[in-house]
Order: C-alpha cells, then sequence, then structure tokens
C-alpha cells in the first residue's frame, strides 16, 4: 500500500481547537484558561464484558474478569454531574483511561480534583506529565514537603494549575501519585493529556490507547482481547492521530496492520517499543480502507488481550 503521510507532530497545519464540553474558557494573548472537572469515583469494572476472547474462542467467568476499583470521571462545574460517556469517542468519560485532557501550547489548565472515594475511602491526587506546574500542582507525595495536592483525602478537593508551554507539545500520562498509587494505577486511575502545538491542527480522530495490566490480562483502556477492546473508527481522508501510552511493569510494541508511520527522522515505522509511562503520538493521512488488527507486538501480551480492531470505511 502507499505510505500514508504521516509525521507525527511534524505536521505544519492551522486551526483552532474547539474547548471541549464542559469546559470554560476565555481567550487571553498567552492562550485561554481551560477548566475541568474531574473526580476519583467508585466502579466496577469488567476486563471482558463480553466474557470471550474472540480470536481464540476461550470463555471466561465474570468472576475471573470483574474488579471493584476507582476511576477518574469528569463532571460539570462544581462536580454538580457526571459528564456522559460518549461511546464514539475513545477515551472521553470510559472509566479506564480517565478524560482526555486536552489543550494547546499557551494554555493555562485548571484541573479541579475531588476524591469521591467510597470504596476503599483512600487519598488519591493527580500527577500530571508534559505540562509545567509550581511545586504545589505536582500531585505527588513527598512527606514534610508535598502539600494538599499530593494527598486529596475522601470528600476534599484540590485544584492543580497547570502551563501548557513550548515543550508541553505531545501525549502524556497522568495518574494518581498519592499513598495508595500503586494499587490505584493498577486499579485504573490514570488517564491520557494531548497537547497540540500553538498552530497546529486538530486531527478528524484522535484514538487514546492506553497498554497497560489489569487482573493478569493485558489489556487496551482497561478491556481485553477483541471484542471488548475499544473498535477504532476512520473513513478515507482522515487525519488521524493515534495517541499510545503505557503504565505498570512492562515494556510493549504497539502495531498497527496495514500502515505505517514516519517518525522525527523521517523513518518509515510500523511498531515501536515503549516501557511504563512513556507515551508517542503519530499521524496519518488514512488511505486504507479495511478491517486491521492494532496490538501490541510482545506475542504473549498479544494473547493475553491487548489487540483490538481498527475499520476503515472507503
Amino acid at each position: 500500500m502507499r505510505l500514508p503521510a504521516a509525521c507525527g507532530f511534524l505536521l505544519v497545519a492551522f486551526g483552532v481547537l474547539a474547548l471541549a464540553p464542559g469546559s470554560a474558557g476565555r481567550e487571553t494573548l498567552r492562550g485561554r484558561t481551560l477548566q475541568y472537572w474531574i473526580a476519583a469515583v467508585p466502579m466496577r469494572w469488567n476486563v471482558v464484558p463480553n466474557e470471550l476472547d474472540g480470536i481464540e474462542g476461550t470463555r471466561f467467568q465474570p468472576v475471573q474478569t470483574t474488579v471493584d476499583t476507582v476511576v477518574y470521571k469528569r463532571f460539570t462545574p462544581g462536580w454538580a454531574q457526571r459528564l456522559p460517556d460518549r461511546a464514539s469517542i475513545v477515551g472521553d468519560n470510559d472509566g479506564i483511561p480517565g478524560p482526555l485532557i486536552r489543550a494547546r501550547v499557551g494554555d493555562t489548565v485548571l484541573v479541579h480534583f475531588k476524591n469521591l472515594d467510597t470504596l476503599r475511602f483512600e487519598p488519591h491526587s493527580m500527577h500530571f506529565h508534559g505540562f509545567r506546574y509550581a511545586f504545589r500542582s505536582d500531585g505527588s507525595l513527598i512527606p514534610g514537603f508535598s502539600g494538599r495536592g499530593a494527598k486529596v483525602e475522601p470528600g476534599e478537593s484540590f485544584t492543580y494549575r497547570l502551563q501548557a508551554v513550548a515543550g508541553s507539545a505531545g501525549v502524556w500520562p497522568y495518574h494518581d501519585h498519592s499513598p495508595s498509587m500503586m494499587d490505584s494505577i493498577h486499579g485504573g486511575l490514570y488517564g491520557a493529556i494531548s497537547i497540540l502545538g500553538p498552530r497546529q491542527r486538530p486531527p478528524d480522530r484522535e484514538f487514546v490507547v492506553f497498554l497497560s495490566s489489569q487482573l493478569r490480562f493485558m489489556t487496551i483502556n482497561g478491556r481485553a482481547f477483541v471484542g471488548n477492546t475499544p473498535v477504532l473508527h476512520a473513513r478515507r481522508g482522515d487525519l488521524v492521530q493515534w495517541d499510545v501510552l503505557a503504565l505498570g511493569d512492562d515494556h510493549h510494541t504497539f502495531h498497527v496492520h496495514g500502515h505505517r508511520w514516519r517518525s522525527p527522522d523521517g523513518t518509515s515505522v510500523d511498531t515501536r517499543t515503549l516501557g511504563p509511562a512513556e507515551s508517542f503520538s503519530f499521524r496519518i493521512r488514512e488511505d486504507a480502507p479495511g478491517t486491521w488488527l492494532y496490538h501490541c507486538h510482545v506475542e504473549g501480551h498479544m494473547s493475553r488481550g491487548m489487540i483490538g480492531l481498527y475499520r476503515v470505511a472507503p
């Protein structure tokens, strides 16, 4: 097939990023101020909701695949009402991963966080990669040094103030970094950040692909096996951006069948390795209709669930 036009964040394009639903914004000389209202909430999560490995045919019982956990969810201002999850948008308000935080270089982002953990009644926080921020907004516990933002107790809230600076353009993770960090990340308390360059055009489609393990399955966005992992949709001619991230203890190799993209040095790529807390993005101008696989190419990870479908319409 013809190599799609792709160069990650090297594409030079112009456009204005619309404010995401539920955000407040005001134009300033240095960019907008965006506000996100996010809470840590309990949720029952099924890693294999259809109880089937759609390729191998293996069946699972819900007791093997279901866990009560705590996830990030997005709300209207003041945490008045939980925003609905738009099923057609990957990484919208699914639960795992948490809501996608969008910004553009020059923006100030205020993340208002509330701990609504009524499952384990543990402290939680939010720690953000990619942004620039003052120490009080770091969100990571350092006994004797960090403040309330690193240990938000149940029922309490904290506002993180973040700056999208020139070096922030790209895709980054955010996650709990409180005393309950280890159990929280294993349970899915993490999400993605997508920051555009000052004049970068927003893509027509943006896919968040978070690779991690859960309940001894290898998951994409907290789900395992074809039929459960996200089915990603695009059309010929779309400018498609893939946001690929990993958390946990494992290294992965991300691969999309029938497609290649370009690394920053211009090399054609169809598989890229990433480890814990690493992330990357790439863009393609879609020209390959069909139903394709995307997956981790560590074969043991793929066989344990880290595989999904990408459907491109003519």
